[in-house]
């Protein structure tokens, strides 16, 4: 019923008839005939059949592709004339220099051949500095331009013979003689120019941060030869078991790779300079020419590699004028960059140089605050250098962040800090000593550096110095020393890390740049406890941690170890805090606690065929117990520190024109064009 209806009610039916013609009836009116005349007349058909704003993107499209094929075209002209012109220069530079034209002569000889009759390790039997000749220091200027050498070279060349004379009668008289055995961590700102700005002016070129009066170069002295020494020393160590490796194990006679990029020569290198080794830094510079290659797959720790690489070749680059340290340094600097491609402008913590790629360290997306805020020196340095604002602005962005952030206490930080989000992170936990401790000294080397105008900088450093005061600082019993202990969500700790005694220095410089007074007389009494660190131990060294007695107990010294903290790495801050107090003060005993410094340096971690190591037990004088590794900073810190330490040439590294970074590379501050 329902179909039916539905049919009767519905619309009359239409037919239709389909037909479809071949080609052959088609030809004759124009058929498609695979000419070019007919496609001609397609393709218009076509395009007549477009809207009008279909064809204007088309025209748009191929007039946009026409205008990137120009500027390709001339970007890679002027590419290749770069690269052709770059290969000019290098070849006359080549021709100009078969190694390196050095603007200071060395002072002493090649290292001497190892000693057959040292023995093996610990009884090490080592030879006494001979006496200073009456000759002149080399290198005589550290400038950035290579200084005039003519009236002076005839000088050192004779005080090279006559070192080589007293090394030579020394070896003969050893024998007959005691042994002698050595160690082994009112603001001015009209002096400054603009502080950094994001928008980067030319190129900086190497500029002579020294005075142009040229002063006599101060004599070397015997204690800076003992130095000389003991570097020479560790350096063939270097050379004959682990060149262009990162570090030497020297009791094995081999090496160790971190980062495969031989860590050790790098930071050693204005070390080298400063000493005046000419030889060895010939020999050096060859290897960072021919060899060092940072395109590899490999991952790196960005504050490593800033501080150490990076820091250490626009040093070498400053104090030589060797442009090859400067492209080194650019190489570096541009692979370290994608460690700041993060949700919140907080670097990763490891970048691998060869694929381009950063992430953070597998157990955690954190970063250290020590590490993310202890890199702005090299990348500002980096920046001025090149005229390239890309790397001041990464690591600006990091510190303005900080300083905008919730979490610190009185000025002191947490030891974390998130990545995504940009927090700190393990909130109530503060101290100087390890993932902290640099975050405070580049807050003032940061204003120093830059001019002292980052008022931004000074106030965090002023505000932090204070929390020390009121949180971490209490003294010690019986002798009451001075020192600088954690705090644990409320919860004081007599804990106090050897990284710690950088603070002293770090001090004394903020008051020679005019900071509070009192910051002075705080630095003299935490170098006499990071000097009692070593003192109150057995072998004269001190441990890596070390717990301080509150209470006075009968026959307990104020420093008290653990046993899991009693290995020493070689480590500088206190010899750099020595170095600084000596400079500023012109104090003797500074000198002398440096001296007992490195006399016990050598006398328990020197290895007789060349290097030192660590220890892991400084409280045994009868068997360290060697951990057969020399740490690159041995030569790139402590033995620089030491010898700055015993010179009293103020123009040596001056402090007014220089700031040391965390890895001891000095980097001109800022001075007026």
């Amino acid at each position: 019923m329902y179909s039916g209806a539905a049919a009767a009610a519905g619309p009359p039916r239409r037919d239709f008839i389909s037909v479809t013609l071949g080609p052959e009836e088609v030809v004759g009116v124009g058929g498609y005939n695979n000419s070019k005349a007919w496609r001609r007349r397609s393709c218009w058909r076509k395009w007549k059949q477009l809207s009008r704003l279909q064809r204007s993107v088309i025209l748009f499209l191929f007039a946009f592709l026409a205008v990137c094929g120009v500027i390709s075209y001339t970007s890679m002209g002027e590419a290749w004339k770069s690269i052709t012109n770059k290969s000019l220069n290098e070849q006359r530079t080549e021709q100009e220099i078969p190694g390196l034209k050095l603007a200071n002569p060395a002072v002493l000889p090649a290292p001497q051949k190892a000693d057959a009759n040292h023995g093996d390790y610990p009884e090490l039997s080592l030879q006494k500095p001979p006496k200073p000749p009456h000759v002149r220091r080399g290198p005589s200027n550290l400038q950035i331009k290579a200084p005039r050498r003519d009236m002076r070279l005839k000088t050192r060349h004779d005080a090279v013979r006559a070192v080589e004379e007293l090394i030579e009668a020394d070896k003969v008289e050893k024998t007959e003689k005691s042994i002698i055995s050595w160690r082994g961590a009112v603001i001015e700102p009209d002096q400054s120019t603009e502080p950094p700005s994001s928008k980067m002016k030319e190129p900086e070129k190497p500029s002579s941060v020294e005075g142009e009066d040229q002063k006599e170069p101060v004599p070397i002295n015997e204690r800076q030869l003992a130095v000389i020494e003991a570097f020479r020393h560790a350096w063939k160590g270097y050379k004959d078991f682990a060149w262009g490796h990162d570090e030497l194990k020297p009791l094995s006679k081999s090496y160790s790779e971190w980062f495969g990029l031989g860590l050790t020569l790098i930071d050693a290198l204005d070390t080298m300079w400063i000493f005046g080794l000419k030889e060895e830094f010939e020999e050096a510079r060859k290897w960072v020419a021919n060899d060092l290659v940072f395109d590899k797959n490999v991952d790196v720790n960005l504050f490593e590699s800033t501080i150490r690489i990076l820091g250490g070749l626009l040093s070498t680059y400053h104090l030589s004028g060797d442009s090859l340290f400067l492209e080194k340094a650019k190489d570096i600097g541009n692979r370290l960059m994608p460690a700041f491609k993060t949700p919140s402008k907080i670097p990763y913590s490891d970048v691998n140089i060869g694929r381009g790629t950063a992430h953070p360290p597998r157990w955690t997306s954190d970063s250290t605050v020590a590490e993310v805020t202890s890199i702005q020196l090299e990348f500002r340095e980096l920046s001025r250098l090149t005229g390239d604002e890309k790397f001041q602005k990464a690591v600006d962005e990091v510190m303005k962040h900080v300083h905008t952030l919730s979490g610190k206490n009185d000025g002191l930080v947490p030891m974390f800090i998130n990545t995504n989000s940009g927090q700190f992170t393990h909130l109530g936990v503060y101290t100087l000593g390890a993932r902290a401790d640099s975050y405070y000294e580049y807050l003032l080397k940061q204003w120093i550096q830059g001019g002292k105008k980052e008022n931004e900088l000074l106030e965090d450093y002023m505000r932090a110095i204070e929390g020390v005061k009121k949180h971490l600082l209490q003294r010690s019993e019986p002798k009451k020393l001075t020192f600088v202990g954690e705090l644990a969500h409320g919860h004081f700790s007599a804990k106090m890390d050897h990284l710690v005694c950088f603070l002293p220095g770090t001090l004394a410089l903020g008051a020679h740049n005019g900071l509070a007074a009192d910051h002075m007389k705080l630095a003299e009494a935490l170098t006499e406890t990071c000097y009692q660190m070593y003192a109150q131990v057995e072998t004269g060294l001190s441990p890596e941690i070390v717990h301080f007695n509150l209470h006075a107990q009968k026959g307990h010294k104020d420093v008290e170890i653990k046993p899991a903290d009693r290995h020493n790495l070689l480590r500088p801050e206190t010899v750099e805090s020595l170095f600084y107090m000596y400079r500023f003060t012109g104090d003797k005993k500074y000198q002398d606690w440096g001296w007992e410094i490195l006399q016990n340096f050598n006398r328990y971690t020197r290895v007789p065929t060349g290097g030192y190591t660590s220890i892991n037990n400084v409280q045994n004088p009868s068997n360290p117990e060697p951990r057969d590794k020399m740490e690159s900073f041995f030569l790139g810190e402590t033995l620089k520190y030491m010898f700055l330490l015993f010179s009293d040439d103020i123009d040596l590294i001056n402090l007014d024109k220089y700031v040391f970074n965390t890895e001891a590379h000095p980097l001109p501050i800022w001075m007026p064009a």
